[in-house]
């Protein structure tokens, strides 16, 4: 017998081999997480409906990724059933203490007529364009068909919305929502970069729409030339996976709040003001502040100027404006950290960066039941930075 042949026999009796079936039975009914250890080649042809893929050479990078539970049950598919041996013992080794592998691969499971399904996958104008992700385990291949499948809604094309639209629409995000219903003013263009000398007088969503598909044209824009309220703030933004914040008025900052809460869409929030500018995210998670447990009520007028009162240096909006980008990215692939309970503030004139933590309100709107959550009207206006 070879040393291969030995190492083979080992791990027959030391990982537990199971029918798909079986690992089909453990899904549904014990939630173990179905990993297909394929390479993308091979996976074209269809792979289990209920299964994960995570080729085999980025298994060990990005297993905490996909399962961050120890002691969750794990099985292990490759095409004949040998590289989920060495696989399942990879994970074994990492501290997961129950894993299997699937015996006969993705072949037994065809031939066992299991459900199967045929992958979204990247075409080679994508695979071109967005080369410099796939190369990253925490974006790679399935990473970038999410955010080609991702719609993300943001409230303003102004100073905030410019560069979170140019590098949503760069990054591949594949429907990009825009609310405004201002024109573009020669004023913007100190800050507001989507636009230029040759659309002032038009309508900021045209205008950005039409940078958006300069840049990307595989994006699908969708304008929104409306001020947000009551009536139709739950029918707009129940269309999208995720909004992005930057809009200057309080009142339209908690009716964007209220409805993200009700209907349990994340929300990236972003404010400049001269020199300073803030960020942070408003996740659903039931355990996660929301912007009302921070500011309770709105502030009077006159302690809440707008940048048009106030003034804002002009390449402000672009640094929170691209952190809140980062934000909508890592929340739309689920991976590392935001700043869910915290608020990140930048102030430009001492180049200092801070973060402040904030703690959820028990007494909250967000501690509510959705259908308890009552939409108010608000003044019908929206300054976007």
């Amino acid at each position: 017998m070879s040393g291969y042949e030995q190492r083979v026999a080992y791990l027959r009796e030391t990982i537990k081999e199971i029918s798909p079936e079986d690992a089909l039975r453990m899904v549904e009914e014990q939630k173990a997480l179905l990993i297909d250890v394929r390479d993308g080649d091979e996976i074209k042809q269809g792979m289990p409906e209920p299964a994960q893929h995570l080729s085999r050479s980025f298994l060990e990078m990005r297993i905490h990724d996909v399962c961050s539970e120890k002691e969750r049950p794990i099985a292990i598919l490759c095409a004949g059933g040998l590289r989920s041996l060495f696989a399942a013992e990879s994970l074994k080794n990492l501290g997961y203490a129950n894993v299997y592998s699937v015996m006969g691969g993705y072949k037994r499971w065809k031939e066992a007529s299991l459900r199967s399904k045929i992958p979204a996958q990247l075409n080679e104008r994508d695979k071109e364009r967005y080369a410099r992700h796939l190369l990253i385990p925490e974006v790679g291949e399935s990473g970038q068909l999410k955010l080609i499948q991702s719609k993300v809604l943001l409230l303003g094309a102004g100073g905030l919305g410019s560069p979170v639209a140019m590098y949503l629409a760069a990054a591949g995000v594949g429907t990009i929502g825009i609310v405004d219903a201002d024109i573009v003013e020669s004023s913007n263009l100190q800050r507001q970069i989507l636009h230029g000398e040759d659309t002032l007088g038009m309508l900021k969503v045209e205008s950005a729409a039409g940078a958006i598909r300069r840049l990307n044209s595989a994006v699908k824009v969708q304008p929104h030339p409306v001020y947000l309220d009551e009536s139709n703030v739950l029918d707009i933004l129940s269309e999208y996976d995720l909004v992005v914040d930057g809009t200057d008025n309080f009142k339209t900052r908690y009716l964007i709040n209220d409805a993200c809460v009700k209907l349990g869409i994340p929300n990236v929030h972003g404010a400049v003001y001269r020199f300073e500018g803030y960020v942070t995210t408003f996740t659903t998670s039931s355990s996660a502040p929301c912007y009302r447990c921070i500011y309770p009520e709105p502030p009077p007028a006159e302690m809440a100027p707008s940048c048009a009162e106030a003034g804002v240096l002009g390449i402000l909006p672009g640094v929170i404006g691209l952190l809140q980008a980062v934000e909508a990215i890592k929340v739309l692939l689920g991976i590392g950290s935001n700043l869910a309970g915290k608020i990140l503030k930048y102030d430009a004139l001492h180049h200092d960066f801070s973060v402040l933590e904030v703690e959820k309100e028990e007494q909250c709107l967000c501690a509510k039941h959705p259908d308890e959550i009552e939409i108010m009207p608000i003044e019908p206006q929206v300054c976007a930075v």
